[in-house]
């Protein structure tokens, strides 16, 4: 008869094997998968991979396990030193013991973690997609645009059961300045693994719209610094540098910058401190206005008082030129008088002259002159009688002399 063994028996030999040869804990390099978390009993669930660097092809795989009393400890020590949560995708350095059961097979079971592993792999890559984006020509075009004189109209990227949300807004409407913003929330969740879909949808309504708006702002305050990882994205990043519009974010941290806060127009350490940007922005400009306001005023008020005295001095000097221009005038006029009653003299001299000589030539063209001088005048029907042919017997015809005159018939 075959001496066979049962599956447990087989199992219970296997984990006495492995519990005799590996009865250490050894300090493993893994990526995490698969994380789950029971909230009934407070037990981790996850498998560990190693990918092949060059493919990413999955060469290697085991169960893991984080207990209770242990995962209290490790995962807020985590989270805290990396600022990142404690989920799947996460390049780890655990201490593990290696485990096999009857039930659930080959497995490990972690007793502790190194932030610091991971730490330096998220800087990796986190500079890794620093430098793509510079390799892209994108880091620094959102920083790179005007920013409104009066930032009034503010598409808000938050959550708006956030209290980060709320204090933005109250800090915002009730400014000590009185000044009035028009802000338009766009919903969005900002943290968990949709974080990034979510804010680049919101970004798109936007863009739709950009022209209704002058700024965006990304807000999210409180949570958990370690929910921060989901603005160390690319693809996000990538959007916002390349937006139209300046971004300003205040996502709630105030020690580390994420990639988001990177490429944006402002970081702001909270949702406060953007409504604070966006208040000293409009005061600027508020105050630059009243300078130039008193310049233009203290301007006109001394080009009109230069005016004034200008008048005044015109006042007192007019009459003096005037005076002076009417004695230069009055001379002038004399001496024009002076001028025209000599000319006036000699064109009368001259006229009498002409009218003494006319006189004269009339007085020897005149008939009588010319009768007096033995000459006589006939006459034919008041007509003088130049041809002596123009006349027929009968004709009566007088003729003139300078005493008298004769009548006589044509024989």
């Amino acid at each position: 008869m075959i001496n066979a063994l049962s599956l447990s028996q087989l199992n219970r030999l296997i984990s006495e094997v492995v519990k005799e040869n590996f009865p250490e804990t050894y300090w493993l390099i893994a990526e995490t998968s698969d994380v789950r978390v029971n909230h009934s009993n407070g037990h981790c669930y996850l498998e560990f991979i190693e990918k092949n660097e060059s493919t990413g092809a999955v060469i290697a795989k085991a169960r893991g396990y984080i207990w209770n009393n242990t995962f209290r400890m490790i995962k807020p020590y985590f989270e805290e030193t990396t600022k990142q949560s404690f989920t799947s995708g996460l390049k780890t350095l655990v201490r593990v013991g290696i485990d096999f059961h009857e039930l659930y097979g080959y497995g490990l079971t972690v007793y502790d973690i190194d932030p610091t592993y991971t730490l330096g792999d998220l800087q990796r890559k986190r500079q890794e997609i620093i430098n793509r984006l510079e390799e892209d020509g994108i880091l620094t075009m959102n920083k790179e645009l005007d920013f409104p004189s009066i930032p009034q109209r503010i598409a808000i990227i938050s959550s708006p059961t956030a209290a980060g949300y709320e204090d933005f807004s109250e800090h915002l409407s009730n400014n000590k300045y009185g000044f009035v913003f028009y802000p338009k929330l766009f919903p969005t969740l900002m943290q968990g693994e949709q974080t990034e879909s979510s804010v680049i949808k919101a970004l798109d309504k936007i863009y739709q719209h950009q022209d209704a708006f002058d700024v965006v702002a990304i807000i999210r305050g409180g949570g958990a610094t370690s929910d921060l990882s989901s603005f160390d994205s690319y693809l996000l990043a990538a959007n916002c540098a390349q937006f139209p519009l300046p971004i300003i974010t205040g996502i709630g941290h105030e020690r580390d910058d994420t990639v988001l806060d990177i490429v944006a127009y402002h970081r702001a350490k909270t949702p406060t401190a953007v409504a604070d940007f966006l208040i000293e922005n409009t005061e600027e400009t508020c105050n630059e206005l009243m300078d130039l306001e008193d310049s233009i005023i203290s301007g006109t008020t001394q080009i009109l008082n230069q005016a004034n005295q200008n008048l005044q001095n015109l006042s007192i000097r007019i009459p003096n030129a005037a005076l002076s221009l009417l004695e230069k005038q009055f001379a002038g006029l004399e001496l024009y008088k002076v001028r025209l009653q000599h000319a006036v003299k000699n064109r009368l001299n001259e006229a009498e002259s002409q009218l003494k000589e006319k006189e004269a030539f009339i007085k020897l063209s005149s008939p009588e002159y010319i009768l007096a001088k033995g000459y006589s005048i006939t006459l034919k029907n008041g007509k003088a009688v130049k041809n002596a042919a123009d006349l027929k017997c009968g004709d009566r015809i007088s003729t003139k002399l300078s005493k008298g005159e004769i009548q006589s018939i044509v024989e």
